[in-house]
């Protein structure tokens, strides 16, 4: 009996350690750890996940071997040393293999509908598109938002499922590099960019507490608040007689009446009019934060930033240095789409990615209505004032909302990213204001990215500018071209302060462009 028991306690005492040895041995790997990954190349290479507190855990990848032990909460990290392009390769963790690894480019692309719900199955007005969906490209790979997303190989079939501009950057780029590129996607429809960074970024920033500070004082929340009270009831009652109509109508199988519209919340100051700052961050970009990656392409600013009294250009500095910071990886390459979509004309309408562009016309007989002073090509310009962040001009790829043509847009990421993250010499931006200075009748206006030259393309002259005295009445200017400068006038104003270019939502007339191509963005150099 005594052996018998004996034996038992030993059989036990193994099975305990058996079921340890297995509930230690469960290493969980970051949901962008899969087959097809591709791996950034020429750097400490993170590679993390989680396992049991104290547990050893062994990274195998090409040549380099590299054990850690997971801390106390469970989190383990190595890094491999910095890798060359290339692959397939397999990355092994613990007991698990993960197949099919390249290394080469990592490009996150982020924002709004732009970048997320128009996909590539979204090609019917673009010839280019269409004919890129149909093929493979073995190093190619894409990770979409969702939450079960896994790496994907770049075939006609997953092509139709992804973001239509991040597929057109990458074919391109992959083709110019010669190397595996990967693209991950995080972006959302219709989504202000007070969703997209964390609260932490948000408020330690010190631009943004400064811009709410200023903002206090003049902003009515009390009596906003007071009306919102109004409208409310005003609207519960009206949801109450529209509910037994609607359906009465669902019944006999009519239109169901347009329902009354709810009022819009009334946000704090400081704080997000609805929703909850940095949830999209939480949810779509958080599960990527520490992957190696080369860069950001971002295309959002129709939405604003929904943080009352905080506008687009503070939120967008918190947040580009707030994912900077939270990757870890110093100031990589962020790059940006231009807002509003279109508008001006373009340099050559033969070329695909200029195809769509708006059709040079006249000048106005009157004076156009300027764009709204946070939704405007100059104020979206600024952002580049930020270190390695870089806008990609869009002004002459077609108008739109939503523009159909996404190959020419993210073709032209493409040579942005190429000239500003790979070394390249080419003018990646057109002119854009620097500086004036006032000379009797005449203005005469300094631009940066004046690439090759500057020029004027479309029509007999260069035009598109506007000039005024102390009065602030608008008129034409005559404008000549001096080297780097442009000189510009007008006999109906003989002492000029100030001067505005292309200073309209759509501004096909004006034709300012540098030599390589690429249209001026639009300016004022008042404030009036």
């Amino acid at each position: 009996m005594k052996h018998l028991h004996s034996s038992s306690c030993r059989l036990l005492a193994l099975g305990f350690a058996v079921l340890a040895s297995s509930l230690q041995a469960e290493i969980k790997l970051s949901k962008v750890f899969t087959p097809h990954m591709v791996l950034q190349r020429e750097m400490a290479v993170p590679v993390y996940g989680t396992a049991s507190p104290g547990e050893k855990v062994t990274v195998k990848f090409r040549t380099q071997t590299k054990t850690v032990e997971a801390d106390k909460d469970g989190k383990w990290l190595v890094k491999l040393e910095a890798l060359k392009p290339g692959g397939p390769d397999e990355l092994i963790i613990g007991d698990k293999k993960i197949e099919d690894v390249l290394v080469g480019d990592v490009w996150v692309g982020s924002g709004q509908s732009n970048m997320d719900m128009i996909t590539v199955s979204y090609v019917g007005n673009d010839p280019v598109l269409a004919e890129a969906v149909k093929g493979t490209y073995p190093q190619l790979r894409f990770m979409r938002k969702e939450a079960s997303a896994v790496w994907e190989q770049a075939t006609p079939e997953s092509n139709l499922k992804f973001s239509a501009l991040l597929f057109s950057f990458g074919v391109p780029l992959q083709k110019e590099l010669g190397i595996p590129v990967g693209l991950m996607v995080g972006a959302v429809g219709g989504t202000p960019s007070g969703y997209w960074l964390s609260e932490e970024m948000y408020r330690e920033d010190a631009a943004c507490a400064e811009a709410v500070k200023k903002f206090v004082p003049t902003y009515k929340y009390d009596e906003l608040v007071a009306k919102y009270a109004v409208d409310k009831a005003k609207y519960d009652e009206e949801l109450a007689a529209w509910k037994p109509l609607a359906e009465a109508a669902k019944k006999e199988g009519k239109p169901v009446p347009q329902g009354p519209r709810a009022p819009q919340t009334v946000g704090k100051a400081g704080e997000a009019g609805g929703g909850k700052i940095g949830q999209l961050f939480e949810a779509f970009i958080r599960p990527y934060v520490g992957y190696g990656i080369k860069g950001v392409l971002w295309d959002q600013g129709e939405s604003r930033t929904n943080i009352v009294g905080v506008p687009q250009y503070e939120v967008m500095g918190a947040l580009i240095k707030g994912w900077r910071k939270a990757w870890g990886q110093g100031d990589f390459p962020f790059l940006y789409v231009q807002k509003p979509s279109g508008g001006g004309c373009a340099w050559d309408y033969s070329a695909p990615m200029m195809s769509k562009g708006d059709k040079f016309v006249p000048l106005p007989k009157t004076i156009p209505v300027g764009p709204a002073s946070d939704y405007s090509h100059p104020y979206f310009a600024t952002f580049m004032q930020y270190p390695k962040t870089y806008m990609v001009t869009s002004s002459d790829l077609g108008s739109g909302t939503h523009p159909v043509n996404k190959s020419g847009y993210g073709e032209r990421a493409a040579n942005v990213a190429k000239a500003v993250a790979y070394g390249g010499k080419a003018e990646f931006c057109g002119p854009i204001y620097a500086s004036h200075s006032i000379e009797g009748d005449k203005v005469s206006l300094k631009f940066t990215h004046v690439g090759k030259g500057l020029t004027f393309k479309n029509g007999d002259q260069l035009q598109g500018f506007l000039i005024a005295g102390a009065d602030k009445k608008f008129v034409w200017a005559d404008a000549v071209i001096e080297g780097e400068n442009v000189i510009v006038s007008s006999k109906e104003v003989s002492k000029p302060e100030a001067v505005r270019y292309a200073w309209s939502q759509q501004f096909a007339w004006a034709n300012l462009f540098n030599q390589d191509g690429l249209p001026a963005t639009p300016f004022r150099t008042d404030a009036w």
